[in-house]
């Protein structure tokens, strides 16, 4: 018997000869074949996770050039700048015992931060004897390298191997890929976004709304995730039940319907959990987003995008490089969400990349933070990587993949080390 792990690969399932009882060795033989099942995808995923981590290689190793600018390791800046430090406090103080800082329109406190990357701060550095700002940035890094297999797992499934190894690379070498180098909870967020997605393509209901409650304690983002597999879990509700109904078959079939009705319903827990604990330790129902008027982060929808781009091409005087490069990557995004709608994209997708785009541009926050918000939106790739994967002539897809790691790189170090604020 075989075991389907992506377009064009299988791999056989153990043979169930050696069972030796009907409980220990059905127990050892799933627990073998789960072993089995993972190797094979290990083996699937290889060539797209090793591209991954060529490219961002690259990254560091141009980061490692600037050692020594504002006298500090590369390393020791890349764990330790603008939002890494609220991460690593809240994992070693805690929510309470993180004090405020005090920002131009309000104090800045920890509870805008999300609980699931510091609590596994905490936890590996329990494990790790490692000064906290190094575990952050291993667990940074591992979170980035789950995310590429997951965009892998979502690609290939949808549009073969060769798609799924190019999209894990255009990952890497997006104009904004240094934050995959960071101590950022991104990373882990567009790991558990990525995998959610997979788990909705796959019909795995429960699993993608269980994943998605994580994904809605790591990041306010996780709305956006949550959003999608609710609306793709409601669509697959409708769908089996009505088939189900039409074949009078609704208690035989309860478990085609019922499970997306269950994943759906959890959803949106994670976050509204932590938004909710958040106004009770303020003390009012909206005490999350009073904490983010500090950022002045609220929903414009999209004025304060718009003011930014209007100022930067009418007023006189320089305009900073990152400014040209998030409105780059704002036009880019919106044209390339297009295409996934001529692409015809599963709604879970669409939705997901819709909700990216619009919480990206909506936001009154830091015009330069838009690029980063946009990071874990990977299905917006999906159109480059199906149309680089059907590109047959030699050479081609490597020279674009490594001349884009190149810029992507060199711009890298340039938002890490020569511009003055956070990315």
């Amino acid at each position: 018997m075989t075991i389907r792990l992506g377009a064009d690969e299988t791999v056989a399932r153990e043979d169930a000869g050696d069972r030796t009882g009907p409980s220990a060795g059905g127990t050892s033989l799933r627990r073998r074949s789960r072993l089995t099942r993972l190797r094979a995808a290990a083996r699937y995923a290889a060539p797209a996770l090793a591209g991954y981590l060529v490219v961002r290689a690259l990254g560091v190793a141009v980061l490692m050039l600037w050692d020594g600018q504002h006298g500090t390791t590369a390393l020791h800046r890349v764990a330790t700048m603008w939002d890494a430090y609220w991460y690593q406090a809240i994992a070693e103080h805690g929510y309470s015992g993180t004090p405020p800082m005090q920002g131009p329109f309000g104090p800045y406190q920890a509870y805008a931060f999300f609980p699931i990357y510091p609590m596994l701060i905490r936890g590996v550095g329990w494990i790790l004897p490692l000064p906290v700002h190094y575990v952050a940035l291993l667990v940074a890094w591992a979170g980035a390298l789950a995310a590429a297999w997951g965009i892998f797992a979502v690609a290939a499934r949808l549009y073969g191997r060769r798609a799924g190894v190019i999209a894990a690379v255009l990952w890497g070498v997006l104009p904004y890929a240094v934050v995959e180098s960071m101590a950022y909870s991104e990373l882990v967020f567009t790991a558990l976004a990525a995998w959610t997605m997979y788990a909705a393509v796959t019909r795995r209901w429960v699993w993608a709304g269980v994943l998605c409650t994580l994904a809605g304690l790591t990041r306010p983002t996780g709305v956006a995730v949550a959003a999608a597999v609710g609306i793709g879990a409601l669509w697959a509700l409708i769908t089996q039940w009505t088939e189900a109904r039409r074949a009078g078959e609704l208690r035989q079939r309860r478990d085609r319907w019922l499970r997306p009705l269950i994943g759906g319903a959890i959803a949106p827990v994670g976050f509204l959990a932590f938004v909710g604990w958040v106004g009770y330790r303020k003390g009012r129902w909206d005490g999350y987003f009073r904490v983010q008027d500090a950022w002045q982060s609220h929903f414009d929808y999209g004025r304060s995008t718009l003011k930014a781009i209007h100022a930067m091409i009418t007023v006189p005087g320089g305009v900073w490089l990152t400014d040209l490069v998030v409105t780059f990557t704002l036009v880019a995004s919106v044209v390339l969400f297009l295409v996934t709608l001529l692409q015809r994209q599963p709604l879970t997708l669409v939705v997901f990349s819709a909700m990216m785009l619009l919480l990206a541009i909506g936001d009154a926050a830091y015009f330069n933070s838009r690029a980063r918000f946009l990071l874990p939106a990977f299905a917006l790739l999906l159109p480059l990587a199906a149309g680089l994967a059907r590109v047959r002539t030699r050479g081609v897809v490597p020279t674009v993949l490594g001349a884009a790691a190149l810029c992507s790189a060199t711009y890298g170090g340039y938002v890490a080390f020569v511009y003055t604020n956070s990315p």
